[in-house]
């Protein structure tokens, strides 16, 4: 499957930068339209449980505000469950999350958290909300997630960024060949975490990805070149790799 690739853009550290000095300035609210505009296809909130960025208010805005489909991602505890039950967002990607870390560190292990995430995700999806589960390229944690009956997986390309040479050829392979078990298995899959300018084009060329999810970078972009322009520059890396890849699957 080779098709157009959407682009979700996380605005979550807007609001890191809005609350290091506190008020309400700059407001994720704006950035989100603005990445609407830029060619953005959905946008990527992270409510963590220590409200470090995103806050509650800020859920309750986008939802409103917004007509692109929020991803919100959470930690798979009652309260963000109770939260997400609420808002009712296009879809919810459950995500690992530890208090101390910097940023997420690495995928969901559904395969051994089985029994607690199936009414996690059972209760989401009776909700309409659709089910999306960050995940190493593994096919354990792939078929742990489609036994879950989740309707997307995101693969962490985070190893794959921090890597290079030989090693991240390494990385990009388990990439492939996950996002291949997935489409095999009827899973919907994503990508993200990490990825740049500079690290994108060999993700994008993998034809069963559907969606790149991508924020820090963009927002630490946009200190320099705008926030308009860095999404309209990954938007045309993105959609000139899977341009070519048409044309050579055509040729």
């Amino acid at each position: 499957m080779t098709s157009a690739l959407r682009l979700g853009v996380n605005i979550d550290h807007v609001a890191t930068i809005r609350n290091a000095r506190g008020g309400v300035h700059p407001d994720p609210i704006h950035a989100a339209k603005l990445a609407e505009k830029a060619g953005a296809d959905g946008i990527t909130a992270h409510l963590r449980e220590d409200r470090r960025h995103i806050s509650d208010s800020d859920i309750a805005r986008l939802m409103d505000a917004i007509v692109l489909p929020l991803n919100f991602e959470i930690a798979a505890t009652d309260e963000m469950l109770q939260i997400a039950v609420r808002h009712k967002p296009h879809a919810a990607c459950i995500v690992p999350e530890k208090r101390e870390e910097r940023t997420t560190e690495g995928g969901l292990d559904v395969a051994g958290g089985f029994e607690s995430l199936k009414p996690f995700v059972s209760t989401l999806k009776d909700n309409g909300i659709l089910v999306s589960l960050f995940i190493e390229p593994s096919e354990k944690q792939l078929e742990a997630a489609a036994s879950l009956n989740a309707d997307i997986v995101e693969l962490h390309t985070g190893r794959y960024c921090d890597t290079e040479g030989t090693a991240r050829d390494v990385e990009l392979k388990r990439i492939i060949h996950a996002a291949g078990v997935a489409e095999g298995l009827g899973l919907e899959c994503h990508a993200g975490h990490g990825l740049t300018f500079d690290t994108v084009t060999p993700i994008a060329e993998i034809p069963s990805l559907v969606e790149l999810n991508i924020g820090h970078f963009l927002i630490g972009e946009a200190i320099f070149s705008g926030l308009d322009s860095a999404i309209r520059r990954m938007r045309s890396l993105m959609d000139t790799t899977r341009t070519n890849i048409a044309g050579e699957r055509s040729a």
